[in-house]
This record gives structure tokens, sequence and C-alpha cells, in this order.
């Protein structure tokens, strides 16, 4: 998406960044990402489902699975997934999968090696979707080959939602990131208040000891009740990739709820 075709409510006053020097000589993309995390615990952890952004330092290969059969060639579910995040050089990479000829319960290996996965969804369905009639049958996961650690999963609960739902995201090699917004909704009736912080890691492809990348804090936003935000007049940053950045949250007792939603503007350097 050009820089020239969209326009966040910040762009006009883009020129005060001095990214604007660079216009004309780089690409422009427009990225949203947006979490849930319905049981936020009493240690920090991510906005998405089941609190996870898996962040190894090699590369390892992945499958995914249905708890669902319909979710296969056959059936009226997922017919095919694509998948959303960097290969093991740190550069971005998006594969479309099929799903299982005749049993969604049986896992698929997906292409190509993975640093990070920061989104998935359902890109092909046997059924033509409408509000009764989502496009995947059950939960969909993504996890390491040999049935090993989830790394994401889209939800079919209480409806299928076609994607996942991962408030984190990591620059690519090549890319500079700014964030031009940032909303974060949290129920004013929970008890437990979400804090939430976004982090960033840098030179997050510095994967020895003494690690260059440490995780540091961007912006805070305490004890979360209703929505909360930041739409500030200069986005934040810059990040460099490959930069880590992860909207995690804690609350001080028992289980709290939150989403988010930001804005990224990507450029090529």
């Amino acid at each position: 998406m050009s820089i020239d075709t969209y326009h966040p409510p910040w762009m006009s006053d883009i020129a005060n960044t001095g990214i604007s020097a660079v216009r004309g000589a780089a690409g422009f993309t427009v990225v949203h990402k947006f979490g849930r995390n319905e049981s936020i615990g009493t240690s920090l952890e991510p906005i998405s489902l089941g609190g996870i952004y898996n962040m190894p330092t090699a590369a390892v290969s992945l499958e995914f699975v249905s708890n669902d059969a319909a979710d296969a060639l056959n059936g009226v579910g997922m017919h095919e997934l694509t998948i959303q995040g960097l290969d093991a050089s740190w550069n971005e990479q998006t594969v479309s999968i099929e799903a299982h000829a005749t049993d969604g319960t049986t896992a698929v290996a997906i292409t190509g090696t993975w640093l990070r996965v920061y989104r998935a969804w359902v890109s092909s369905s046997g059924a033509y979707p409408a509000t009764i009639a989502q496009s995947h049958a059950g939960d969909i996961t993504i996890r390491v080959s040999g049935a090993g650690a989830t790394w994401a999963t889209i939800s079919d609960d209480p409806i299928g939602r076609g994607q996942t739902e991962i408030g984190c995201y990591t620059v690519p090699n090549g890319k500079t990131a700014y964030i031009g917004s940032i909303s974060i909704t949290a129920s004013t009736g929970q008890t437990n208040k979400p804090d939430i912080i976004l982090f960033q890691r840098p030179n997050a492809d510095d994967t020895s000891s003494s690690y260059s990348g440490t995780l540091r804090e961007v912006w805070t936003v305490l004890q979360v009740a209703g929505q909360e935000g930041l739409n500030p007049k200069t986005p934040l940053g810059p990040f460099v990739g490959p930069c880590d950045l992860v909207v995690a949250g804690i609350v001080t007792a028992s289980t709290g709820t939150a989403e988010c939603d930001f804005e990224i503007l990507l450029l090529d350097t």
C-alpha cells in the first residue's frame, strides 16, 4: 500500500519526523495489527490468544491442524491457510498451504522454516461464508512440527474468527517501522485491571550471549478500564528490523482480559 494512497490521521505531520526525506526513494506500507488475551495472568504475557508470541533464536519447522475434521478439502470448513512471518534470514515470507484432503484433524506441514509468525488467516473455504456459516469449522492451531509447542491459534469460540489475533509484530530485515497509533481496551467490570506495556527488542538477530537485543519499554498504561490509547503527533520509532514489537499485559491477582489495536508505518530501508 503506497503512502500516496493511504493517509492515517498522523500522516500530515510526518514531515516533522524526517521520514519525508526518503519519500520517493523507499517503499511505504501500513500494517494493521490487533490481538486479544482473555486470560492475562500475574506474569507478563503477550496480548494474543493463549498469551503466545514465540521468539526462538533459530528457525523451526511448523505444521497446522484443526480440531474439526470438516476443515479439509472435502469438507465445509477451511480449505487453505495462509501464514505470514519471518524466515531463517529474518525476511518476511507468506505461504499458502492446502488443508488435508479428507481430515482436518490430521496435521499438515507448512512450507519453509520460521523465526516468527505474526499473522495467519483462512484464505479458502468449503462454505460460502455468512454470519451463521463461518470459513472454518474448528479451532486451527499452528505448532512446531511433530505436535510440538503452539505458535498461534485461529479461534472458533464462539464463532469462527478466520484469522489469528496476535498483538505483536516483528519488523523484517531491511525495514524500519514507526507506530502511528495504539489502542487498548479492557472491560470496566473486571476486578483485575491489567497493566499494558509496549516493548521493543531491537537487534533480534543477535542470538548469542551477551545479547544486544534487550527488551525495552516503549509505552505503558496502568490499570486499564475501558479504552486507553496513544495517537501521537509524531509516530513512535524508529524501530529498525529485525526488531520485535510486543504488546504485553499483567495483572496483580487472578486473571484479566484486554485487547489491543495498533498501526505501523513500514518503510523499505
